[in-house]
């Protein structure tokens, strides 16, 4: 049976009916294959967008979660600016401590109001800073890592307060006593508000952060880049370096250089003492973990 009567065709029909057959089984070959390449190009193509995308968008949420962040932290330290600043009047004396104090203009006044307020609201925002910015940073750190400025946190934060009270309370009077007596053989002595806020800002935020020390070795320590064994190869090395720093980030006389040393060299000891035990007791959890596996 033929349903398309192609055995009712003349041969004439038939050859012309062969070569449209042809004709469009040629076509066909060569437009699929076109089709196919653009298919995949296309594909290609979206796959490439969407992984172009991905870092973008990914880029995109951590500047808009640094972005909430900072604001944070800029309404708290806003805050406490304005209550610092507004309460002057009140904590100024504990500051200024009974010292004559001299301002040579009335925009003097202004300077020194603000610069002192400006450190003492840093200070009191400090931890709620450093915990907005811990909320940022922690999904990129380390489980290591985490573990350690989460723990540790709280430790240097009483550090950065011991220094400070240690410069408040032993570096400023003893080396504000010895320069102003060196004075004083000689000079009349008349002490600006801006020249005083200074030396004390001086001689109290540097010390609280030198005060960090061990837990800068400690975390150091922990990610594998410092050793008790290296500190101590270097420890001559480190004093001097330590000689250094004291003399730069103190008034120049060589009572306050001593009184930020000599703490400075203690708290590397102290450093050394605690990498070592915490090494220790890292050895001896890894035996245990061998001789369980």
């Amino acid at each position: 049976m033929d349903p398309y009567g192609y055995n009712n065709l003349s041969p004439l029909d038939k050859k012309k009916k062969k070569e449209s057959e042809l004709l469009a089984d040629e076509t066909d070959e060569n437009i699929e294959p076109e089709e196919m390449i653009e298919k995949e190009e296309s594909a290609i193509n979206f796959d490439t967008t969407n992984k172009m995308k991905e870092p973008n968008e990914s880029w995109f949420d951590h500047i808009v979660d640094l972005r909430k962040q900072l604001i944070k932290s800029s309404i708290v330290f806003v805050t406490l600016f304005v209550t610092v600043f507004s309460t002057i009047n009140f904590w100024f004396p504990y500051i200024s401590r009974g010292h004559s104090l001299v301002i040579l203009g009335p925009l003097e006044v202004i300077k020194s109001y603000t610069s002192i307020s400006i450190t003492l609201s840093l200070g009191l925002s400090l931890p709620f800073i450093c915990n907005f910015l811990w909320q940022f940073a922690k999904p990129g750190l380390y489980e290591k890592e985490q573990k350690f400025i989460g723990l540790y946190s709280p430790i240097m934060l009483l550090l950065f307060l011991f220094g400070l009270a240690f410069g408040y309370f032993v570096v400023n009077p003893m080396s504000y006593q010895f320069l102003i007596s060196l004075g004083e053989m000689n000079f009349d002595i008349m002490i600006t508000a801006t020249d005083y806020i200074n030396f004390l800002i001086m001689t109290t935020v540097p010390i609280g952060l030198l005060f960090e020390l061990p837990i800068v070795a400690l975390f150091l320590s922990s990610i594998g880049i410092l050793t008790s064994n290296s500190m101590k190869n270097v420890r001559k090395w480190s004093y001097i370096s330590m000689a250094v720093v004291s003399a730069l980030i103190t008034p120049p006389d060589f009572i306050s250089q001593l009184l930020i040393l000599f703490p400075m060299i203690g708290l590397y000891e102290i450093s050394i003492y605690i990498v070592r035990k915490v090494e220790v007791k890292r050895a001896s959890n890894l035996r245990l973990t061998e001789k369980a596996h």
